[in-house]
């Protein structure tokens, strides 16, 4: 089964610290709920795992993420993700994520991604609605620890001045400060992530939201 994605998240955060955030694998999978890089294999390819749990069983998924392409320029990285457990079921991912300045606001960005998710084995099981849902859920935890590791980064010095300007075109300049100062900030300010994906907890929101919607109709 097949399941396709489009988002835009809003960051109230310049384009610069988003991008240092973006373009660097293992601080993204830390904002990851229930995800964690284990190895390094080569400068484009990591191995890392993924945490399930459903009320007192927790269900391990390990897997392989290769760096396709990053665009320094157009602030874009693709991605390509994955992964199975030891019950059969498994999950491939490809991404396309992308940060947008905001020209009128500097202090403002957005991120974009588009993702095409195939699943396999008892997820399939779920439906196509169903795992948009879960996907928007898991999502949404992500952006939110995502915007608080750009955040915490040090803005760039004279950001009004440079950053008002920037389009696709400037983004490297917009970008350097910012991934120059990523590595001495991100480990003191990496934000607080679940240690795995509470599925008790998706399932019980989902229903709520299915008798929400039922309720209203």
């Amino acid at each position: 089964m097949e399941v396709k994605l489009d988002k835009n998240y809003p960051l109230a955060v310049d384009a610069g610290r988003a991008w240092a955030i973006l373009r660097d694998v293992q601080t993204v999978a830390g904002c990851m709920p229930g995800a964690s890089i284990t190895e390094k294999v080569s400068d484009t390819s990591y191995k890392g795992g993924v945490k399930v749990k459903v009320g007192p069983a927790v269900a391990q998924f390990g897997g392989l993420v290769d760096v396709l392409s990053v665009d320094e320029g157009l602030r874009k990285v693709v991605l390509r993700g994955k992964g199975a457990d030891k019950g059969g079921s498994s999950a491939s991912m490809d991404l396309t994520a992308t940060i947008e300045a905001e020209p009128d606001n500097p202090m403002q960005s957005t991120l974009r991604g588009e993702a095409a998710v195939i699943v396999n084995g008892k997820f399939a099981q779920f439906g196509g609605r169903l795992m948009v849902q879960v996907s928007d859920m898991i999502l949404s935890q992500f952006v939110d620890n995502f915007r608080a590791a750009a955040a915490a980064l040090p803005a760039p010095a004279g950001l009004a001045s440079s950053a008002a300007p920037s389009t696709g075109q400037d983004g490297p300049q917009a970008g350097a400060p910012a991934a120059a100062g990523m590595p001495t900030a991100a480990p003191v300010t990496a934000p607080t992530v679940a240690k795995e994906i509470n599925g008790l907890a998706i399932f019980w929101a989902l229903i709520k939201s299915w008798f929400g919607s039922s309720s209203g109709k």
